[in-house]
């Protein structure tokens, strides 16, 4: 059996080894390993098989023990201040090797034995293995330490994407400067189906908008660049044309730089657009008109209006040639007097929303051919046009000045789902235009009929308050129409009971109405026992330079807003809607600071805000009449203004408005 005993103590140094000066316990440590090595690759230790002592020799610190997992090379082989690689260090040896017990060393530790990690790939034999990772990762305290986990790189692209669609494109043009990573998915086209550069044109280079349409442009569906400068520029414009190639929407309103030639090319290379708005662009022609009837046949929205170079003609092809369009607005284009547009407008019958707002050319004539046709068939019991009925929602005829009544009321049992009719600016109807319509149209729910001066009360009265309509209606205008009076607003405001807005400013209503409108918005609007709750504004009215609403009529209005119930001691309820208000601008201010108390939920400040106003305006009306005492109410008026004036600026205000000389002599 050969002779197992340690290596020499003695400092000898393999040849061509430098000696390591300073550092005696590395030299001892290698001479250990060397010979541990040597006596582990004996055949005889084969034969041994003895198990290992149940007491160890070594110290507390930790144990060692080594086993070759490869062809053992000759001694001196490796070089002095490298370990053999092949050894495990974990306390027990590989299987089928006999445990070799080595007598303890000092200054020999596990920890120490550990820096084998750290040894350069090239320095290791090609006929051994290199340690377990385990090894590499254990701590001083013996336990594990795991890798750090990149949980970023190992996430799914398609989520990465998803985190990044959460940020605005300011900030994604930001966030791209972080790495070349986050460059590619903050321009990755999947981020940017939706281009609206309304939103940041004005906040990121010229440069990153381009290189964004350029990434993006085959994934962009809707396009909006409504106003942008940046890429009216035609080399821009160019970029545009050439990478959007599925657009659905599409925005160019504005875009006044933009060349025929590019606009063109957009719709060429664009089938797929379903709406199309081109308004106030100068390179809108009827070409351009002729390019969409014959690329976009599922176009169903175009908006041309105010398009200068362009006349009716071209809405003609546009109409007969995209059969899906539901919606045309082109207003202020000339050539609507032409019967052959208005027969084409017939025959289709598609139209749901039609806007001609400022069609100076549309006369009596071309309008009844877009409702009745040519020559259409009489029904003798009725005397109306035997035709489809048209498929119009909304009509919007304002500024129309040649329209009469008579062609008006051609609509009349015509349009049963109208829901929206602007004849604001059409002067010259009268009663008889709006009779017809009102009592065939249940749907309708707005209603503009600003500036039309022959209407009198009868149209309101017998007419709008009783017609089918009455219940669900909820915009109303009927600004500047100078004979319209209490008589005929009252039945509008018992009737029309889902009234949101309603406009009747340069009328002749006066406080009656003001009255009957907090009292319908009363019936209507449920009360909550909550005190934190906040109020709604559910009905506005505006009526300003109405010469019959006093500042009694507005109180009523501020009174129903800030008025809180008590219908038993215990119960206690707040309002949930309340009115908001648009009258004379002397008054206006107060009407608005109470308001903005009532919506904060502060009703007393509110109702305290209400009583010093009253006061005020009855001092200062005493304070305008004559007779005895008229020295007496003024000082009394002045009073009550200072009073006001501190409510007026509001509990936020923190202290009280500072009175001068000239602040005390002024009246309301």
């Amino acid at each position: 059996m050969a002779d197992i005993t340690p290596p020499n103590p003695i400092d000898e140094e393999s040849p061509g080894v430098a000696p390591l000066e300073g550092r005696p316990k590395e030299k001892r440590r290698q001479r250990l390993l060397r010979g541990v090595h040597r006596m582990s690759s004996s055949p005889s230790l084969q034969q041994i098989g003895r198990s290992r002592s149940s007491t160890s020799p070594y110290s507390t610190r930790g144990s060692l023990s080594c086993a070759s997992l490869a062809a053992t090379p000759a001694f001196g082989q490796y070089p002095s201040g490298s370990v053999t690689p092949g050894y495990f260090s974990n306390g027990r040896s590989s299987p089928g090797t006999p445990a070799v017990e080595s007598p303890g060393f000092e200054g020999i530790e596990t920890r120490r034995a550990r820096k084998v990690a750290n040894i350069s790939t090239t320095q290791l034999n090609p006929n051994t293995v290199s340690l377990p990772a385990d090894i590499a990762t254990r701590s001083r305290s013996g336990t594990v330490r795991k890798l750090p986990f990149d949980f970023w790189a190992r996430m799914p692209d398609e989520i990465r994407l998803h985190i990044f669609s959460y940020l605005r494109p300011k900030e994604l043009i930001r966030i791209s400067r972080v790495s070349k990573e986050f460059q590619k998915f903050c321009f990755d086209g999947q981020l940017w189906t939706h281009f609206d550069a309304t939103e940041f044109y004005m906040e990121i280079p010229a440069e990153a908008l381009a290189k964004i349409i350029l990434a993006a442009g085959p994934f962009v569906k809707d396009l909006n660049i409504r106003g942008c400068l940046q890429i009216e520029h035609y080399k821009r414009a160019e970029v545009i044309v050439t990478a959007c190639k599925n657009l659905i929407n599409a925005t160019l309103e504005g875009c006044r730089n933009f060349q025929r030639t590019t606009l063109h090319n957009l719709i060429k290379s664009n089938e797929g657009l379903a709406n199309l708005n081109l308004t106030s662009m100068t390179a809108v022609t009827n070409s351009t008109c002729k390019i969409i009837s014959q690329h976009c046949p599922q176009l169903e929205t175009l908006n041309v209006s105010w398009c200068k170079y362009m006349d009716a003609r071209g809405v003609k092809m546009v109409v007969l040639g995209c059969p899906r369009l539901r919606e045309l607005r082109a207003g202020e284009v000339k050539g609507f007097n032409s019967i052959g547009v208005a027969e084409a407008i017939f025959k289709t019958n598609n139209l749901e929303r039609l806007v001609l707002s400022g069609c100076v050319d549309l006369d009596d004539e071309a309008f009844k051919t877009m409702i009745h046709g040519v020559e259409p068939e009489i029904d003798i019991l009725t005397d109306r046009p035997i035709v489809p009925p048209r498929k119009l929602r909304h009509l919007d005829l304002s500024r129309c000045s040649r329209l009469t009544s008579q062609a008006i009321a051609a609509l009349g049992h015509l349009v049963p789902d109208l829901q929206g009719l602007q004849l604001s600016g059409c002067s010259s109807l009268t009663d008889a235009a709006l009779q017809p319509i009102l009592a065939s149209t249940p749907r309708l729910t707005h209603l503009e009929l600003e500036e039309l001066s022959e209407l009198t009360n009868d149209i309101l009265s017998e007419h709008l308050a009783k017609a089918p309509c009455a219940p669900i209606l909820k915009h109303l205008s009927v600004s500047y129409c100078e004979n319209l009076s209490d008589i005929g607003m009252l039945p509008v405001m018992k009737n029309c009971v889902s009234l949101e807005s309603v406009d009747m400013d340069n009328t002749r209503i006066g406080d009656l109405v003001l009255t009957e409108a907090a009292a319908m918005v009363r019936s209507r609007s449920a009360r909550t026992p909550l005190s934190d709750s906040r109020p709604r504004i559910g009905l506005r009215l505006i009526v300003y330079d109405c010469q019959m609403v006093t500042w009694t009529g507005v109180r009523e209005i501020l009174s129903w807003n800030a008025e809180i119930r008590q219908p038993s001691e215990r119960s206690t309820t707040y309002p949930t809607e309340i009115i908001g208000l648009k009258c004379f601008y002397g008054w206006q201010q107060t009407v608005e600071q109470h308001t903005q108390r009532v919506l904060k939920g502060d009703f007393a400040a509110a109702a305290r805000l209400e009583r010093k106003w009253a006061d005020y305006m009855q001092a200062v009306e005493e304070a305008g009449a004559g007779g005895a005492g008229s020295r007496r109410r003024r000082r009394r008026a002045r009073a009550a203004q200072m009073l006001h004036a501190d409510e007026e600026g509001g509990p936020a205000a923190g202290r009280r408005r500072a009175r001068t000389v000239a602040a005390n002599c002024a009246v309301m």
